[in-house]
């Protein structure tokens, strides 16, 4: 038996009431409905990615366990999917998240060298946000465009073939347009219609 408490960002729930928009709601049980009765399971990962959208950039256990909910599954099922995939984000991250691949391709292809290059631009480490919380820098597997390596996704975008120059203007383009909304079009809840 376990005597001690578990003591991890991932166990703690907040309680805070936690709901999708009317305009959300909708859209979800329409990607519900996709699936057969018993397999609304299937829905899952686009679930994922619109409340974490929706719910402050990142995936609290009060957010999983909503979703859960939604889908009628245990809380683990969530936990198991979230947990496992690198674009699901579990504590609080910046505004653009920069993912770059750190796969052999990306790195024979000068990938190593692109991210000490984004961590010396930002003034962070990977697994780290920038203290205006604009960008957060993650080392992840593949990214599946080997043959345009090295790569990185931010947020919905993806950007392939990278060097310094085209790192200077990316960070500078999301820096401009900071302050601005997310198009619709770039918005998960638009990609799954």
């Amino acid at each position: 038996m376990l005597d001690k408490k578990i003591n991890h960002p991932l166990h703690a729930k907040t309680d805070i009431p936690v709901r999708f928009s009317e305009e959300t709601l909708e859209r979800v049980r329409k990607i519900i409905e996709r699936y057969p009765a018993g397999k609304q399971k299937s829905a899952l990962l686009p679930l994922l990615h619109m409340a974490q959208e929706e719910f402050l950039g990142y995936l609290s256990v009060d957010v999983m366990d909503y979703i859960a909910s939604l889908l009628e599954i245990q809380p683990i099922e969530v936990y198991e999917v979230a947990t496992f995939y690198s674009q699901y984000y579990l504590d609080p991250v910046g505004k653009n998240v920069i993912e770059i691949c750190r796969t052999g391709p990306c790195a024979i292809c000068g990938g190593e060298a692109i991210q000490s290059y984004l961590e010396q631009k930002l003034a962070i480490k990977t697994g780290e946000t920038t203290p205006d919380g604009l960008f957060t820098l993650k080392a992840v597997e593949c990214l599946g465009a080997c043959g345009s390596a090295p790569v990185m996704q931010v947020n919905t975008e993806f950007y392939e073939f990278l060097t310094e120059e085209k790192i200077d203007h990316i960070l500078d383009d999301l820096r401009r347009k900071s302050s601005e909304e997310k198009p619709e079009a770039s918005k998960w809840k638009e990609k799954f219609f």
